[in-house]
């Protein structure tokens, strides 16, 4: 039926087909980013999935449909398929090589999914990581985790912020022994002790 029409209206059909089917794909991708934003809302709201969680859920799925998107693209564009997937596994060969040499990011990345899972500690938490028995460790207050640190904030012996962070690899935390105060009041024995009572002092 294209070919009863006109040469000028061929012409530009294969212009504008092209650009309609990119427009689609894109609105199609955009359309699955925010059900799955929707479907991450609804589990954090009714079924208790961690906030933590749930950012790295939206950010896994953000990536997945932006590189299928992009593949869907340049199909559409005229790439060959074939193009592609010689691209594919040229970059799977270097990802292999870089997997090994970024092992410790990888691993970092793997506790985060720990401790998002079985949540030993929350954000807000009073933590110390000690290094072996009670011999005094890192310790402040939780105010951030990502993908490769968990960020404390130092606490003074007055319970004010030091204004310094502690940031520490998550996979320390598998390695050490982590104490756990909840809530957002300092440990006491963080806390200097207070001084003596002048009139206890004057009775003695």
């Amino acid at each position: 039926m294209r070919e009863r029409l006109p040469v000028w209206v061929q012409d530009w059909l294969g212009t504008v087909l092209p650009i309609g089917e990119v427009l689609l794909v894109l609105v199609v991708a955009w359309v699955l980013q925010r059900l799955v934003r929707a479907v991450v809302r609804r589990l954090v709201a009714h079924r208790g999935l961690p906030p933590e969680m749930a950012a790295v859920l939206r950010r896994v799925s953000a990536t997945l449909i932006a590189c299928a998107a992009l593949l869907l693209v340049l199909e559409r564009l005229g790439v060959s398929g074939t193009v592609l997937w010689t691209a594919f596994t040229g970059f799977a060969a270097v990802g292999a090589v870089a997997f090994f040499a970024a092992w410790s990011v990888l691993s970092n990345i793997f506790c985060t999914v720990l401790i998002f899972s079985t949540r030993p500690f929350r954000l807000q938490d009073h933590i110390e990581v000690l290094e072996n028995g009670e011999k005094p460790g890192l310790k402040g207050r939780v105010i951030d985790i990502n993908l490769i640190f968990t960020t404390l904030q130092e606490v003074a012996v007055d319970a004010t912020d030091e204004g310094s962070v502690l940031q520490i690899p998550n996979s320390l935390f598998f390695q050490r022994t982590v104490r756990r105060w909840r809530g957002h009041q300092v440990p006491q024995r963080w806390l200097a002790p207070p001084p003596p009572d002048p009139a206890t002092q004057e009775s003695r």
